[in-house]
């Protein structure tokens, strides 16, 4: 199996913004984590972030033919960015939406995505372990 994570903006400042929230773990740590444990899942992993919605278009839609699944954290564009949404609709690739927070709990704003209905799930709230389920989900995906 082969899987893209898609990370919005932001995310690369992980480690350092709002560790309260997002914790002590940077960006590169994260990442290092992740591909640890695609190795242990038999999973072949690529790993992007943008800060730039129409980046994260271009690679959502090279993704199509090439990648069985993708796991994607809009970040910000979460909330408002059909742009992305269609994107995730017109590959028709099984995408999962991850957030690191919680983000049901967070500010009023925050509580509505404009992407998940264009995933087969969501996952919020368990820090970089929700990337792993997100991996584990697509790798049992029977959709």
């Amino acid at each position: 199996m082969k899987i893209l994570i898609l990370n919005g903006p932001n995310i690369n400042l992980l480690g350092i913004r709002e560790k309260e929230i997002y914790g002590n773990k940077t960006y590169e740590d994260i990442c290092k984590y992740l591909y640890t444990k695609a190795d242990e899942l038999d999973i072949d992993l690529d790993i992007v972030q943008s800060n730039i919605e129409g980046e994260l278009i271009n690679h959502i839609q090279a993704a199509y033919g090439k990648y069985d699944g993708l796991i994607i954290n809009p970040a910000a564009y979460t909330h408002y960015s059909i742009a992305i949404y269609d994107a995730l609709k017109a590959v028709d690739i099984p995408a999962i939406e991850v957030h690191i927070s919680n983000i049901h709990v967070r500010e009023e704003y925050r509580r509505k995505s404009v992407v998940a209905p264009a995933c087969i799930g969501q996952i919020t709230g368990f820090g970089e372990y929700g990337y792993v389920m997100a991996m584990m989900a697509l790798n049992n995906n029977t959709m």
